[in-house]
């Protein structure tokens, strides 16, 4: 089964402008999409929990229903005549379909459903609009490639492709032994396409300058060629060369875990993967011929020393809990392994986990949460990647003749905008062009920008 996660922008036009907006489902990822939009949205959030619907009535300017967001009486109380979009959250596949497909056959909205089983997807993508769903995203797809992208870049946090992959923005962690840990920008920028978009540290966004010092526990958000940014992976790490993690171990066979090392396969990695339960170690083995299943408890110290899992470069945990995940983790940095992912469910916990000795947490909710809320961005951005969850934007876009950069040097468009703006890269007829202070940006150009998202909104209306 191959199946691909859809990007938000194909195939859509992306030039609307919402007004209404109805959410249906106010767990982790209805919660956190209204909290994207309310200010700027007529938003209505609908769900069948009363103190939840409080406590957002309470936390955000929304209106919160209690309600079936199935009925059509419910549909019909938040306005769904007037909506512009209707977005299907819960936890429960099988309610957003049929939730999306009611709101369908009495309303004009643009409707997007959330689902976990890739079935569902895969039906979707082959009759675009079955169901009655005009975007379907799925959790667990969106999460083992969010996983993948960081196998084999060192340090790295999270990588996103732009230009059809001719442009790279990837967020590294500065440890303390690092080669660039007080060094300053110009000193670690020795690479010919790549821009340091922003220093992260302790919660504030920052544009570096030449004389910036990169401290220890910063982290670096660059943008640029992926070889140049694989060279600045090199940088931060030299010990773990980018492309080196040869060795890589899933322990846990969930949907997540089955798409990790599928997609592992077709990057041509040979994953082994660890599965307790036989009948689905059997499965799994079937499925994932390239990959080595294995069945047992990951929790086993003395199987793990057999099969030498301290050797690994990088081990993912995607068992069926966070506490599970958290000590498989600790457990294989205990025994060696060079670096850990876990998949972490309750994304309040992803720093906590973090801080404890995970190297990077994924939380599926939050993915899928920051999927749906870059897309429902007004505007022409052809694609869109949320920075530490909303801090700041890297946009691309396709410049036209009204944009306030086009045919103007680089530092006098940068000039009219207020400070938290870099331009990232730029694609001309395919080819990269690495942005200088006198490069002159032409209508039709594609160009990479970093934006805080403090000055979005500021920003936004005039690329």
């Amino acid at each position: 089964m191959h199946i691909r996660a859809r990007g938000p922008t194909q195939g859509y036009d992306r030039g609307w402008s919402l007004v209404r907006v109805i959410i249906i489902g106010a767990g982790q990822v209805g919660s956190s999409i209204a909290a994207d939009l309310d200010e700027t949205h007529e938003v209505v959030v609908i769900d069948c929990d009363p103190e939840r619907v409080d406590e957002l009535n309470y936390s955000l300017d929304v209106l919160a229903l209690h309600g079936d967001g199935t009925s059509v009486d419910t549909l019909e109380e938040a306005g769904v005549e007037r909506a512009d979009m209707v977005i299907a959250s819960t936890d429960d596949d099988e309610t957003n379909i049929v939730a999306c497909a009611t709101a369908k056959a009495i309303s004009n909205a643009f409707t997007i459903a959330r689902v976990k089983n890739t079935e569902y997807l895969r039906t979707w993508q082959r009759s675009e609009k079955a169901f009655g769903i005009d975007f379907m995203v799925c959790t667990n797809l969106l999460a083992a490639e969010s996983i993948v992208r960081v196998v084999g870049l060192p340090a790295a946090r999270d990588v996103d492709p732009f230009a059809g992959g001719q442009v790279q923005m990837a967020e590294f962690e500065v440890g303390e032994e690092s080669p660039v840990a007080n060094q300053t920008v110009s000193e670690a920028d020795r690479f010919d396409s790549l821009t340091f978009a922003a220093i992260l540290r302790d919660g504030e966004v920052t544009i570096p300058r030449g004389d910036s010092v990169i401290e220890p526990g910063d982290r670096v958000v660059v943008i640029g060629s992926p070889k140049s940014v694989q060279g600045f992976a090199s940088s931060v790490s030299p010990d773990e060369p980018p492309g080196t993690a040869e060795e890589v171990v899933i322990v846990g066979g969930s949907e997540i875990g089955y798409h990790v090392a599928r997609l592992l396969e077709e990057r041509g990695f040979k994953p082994r993967l660890i599965e307790h339960d036989a009948e689905r170690a059997r499965e799994l083995a079937e499925m994932l011929p390239g990959t080595i299943v294995m069945e047992s408890d990951a929790t086993d110290v003395d199987f793990l020393e057999r099969e030498y899992i301290g050797d690994a470069d990088l081990l993912v945990a995607a068992l069926d809990s966070d506490e599970k995940n958290l000590l498989v983790s600790l457990l294989a940095a205990r025994l060696g392994v060079e670096r850990t992912v876990a998949v972490i469910d309750t994304t309040p916990y992803v720093e906590l986990f973090e801080a404890v000795g995970v190297d990077v947490g994924v939380s599926p909710r939050e993915v899928v949460a920051e999927e749906i809320t870059r897309f429902t961005r007004e505007g022409g951005a052809e694609n869109v990647a949320l920075i530490e969850s909303n801090k700041a934007e890297v946009l691309e876009i396709e410049v036209d003749t009204d944009s306030v950069l086009a045919g103007k040097p680089i530092r006098e468009s940068v000039a009219s905008f207020p400070e938290g703006v870099v331009i990232g890269a730029i694609t001309r007829r395919r080819e990269l062009i690495t942005p200088r202070g006198d490069t002159v940006i032409e209508p039709g150009d594609h160009v990479v920008v970093f934006v805080d998202s403090s000055v979005i909104d500021d920003v936004t209306p005039n690329l």
